[in-house]
C-alpha cells in the first residue's frame, strides 16, 4: 500500500512496486488507507507512507495506528525533510528513507514484505 498526495510521486511509487509480487493499493490520506486496513489489512504486506499527508492524520498518526492494529505489516515511511525531535520515536520497527528514495531500496523492502507475507 502507497500513502502519498503527490499524484505523481504516488504513481512512480506504484508502477516501481508493480514489479514485485505484491498487488499495488495507492491511498492520498491516512483517513483514506485506514478506511482500506478495516477492510482488507490480512491482505496488506508492505505499507510505504509519506510522513506529511492532508486532512487530519499525518503518516506518523498512520505508522503509530498500524503498529498497533496490524503490527505484520512491513513499514516504511518517507519524507523530503529530516525529521523533528520526538518524531523519531514512533520510528521503531519502522524504515525511514529520505526522498528522494532509492528505487531500489524501495524494492528490496516491499520483497522482505512479500517473502513474510507468504510464509504467514
Amino acid at each position: 500500500m502507497i500513502v502519498e498526495d503527490d499524484f505523481e510521486v504516488r504513481g512512480l511509487a506504484a508502477a516501481l512496486l508493480e514489479e514485485t509480487d505484491l498487488k499495488v493499493v495507492e491511498a492520498s490520506s491516512a483517513e483514506e488507507a485506514l478506511d482500506y486496513l478495516r477492510l482488507h489489512s490480512e491482505e496488506v504486506a508492505f505499507l510505504f507512507a509519506d510522513v506529511r499527508l492532508p486532512r487530519l492524520a499525518d503518516g506518523l498518526d498512520l505508522v503509530r495506528t498500524v503498529r498497533l492494529k496490524w503490527p505484520w505489516i512491513r513499514t516504511v515511511l518517507t519524507s523530503g525533510r529530516p525529521l523533528e525531535q520526538g518524531e523519531g520515536d514512533v520510528l521503531r520497527g519502522v524504515r525511514f528513507m529520505p526522498k528522494p528514495w532509492r528505487a531500489l531500496e524501495v524494492l528490496m523492502e516491499a520483497e522482505k514484505a512479500a517473502q513474510a507475507h507468504q510464509r504467514n
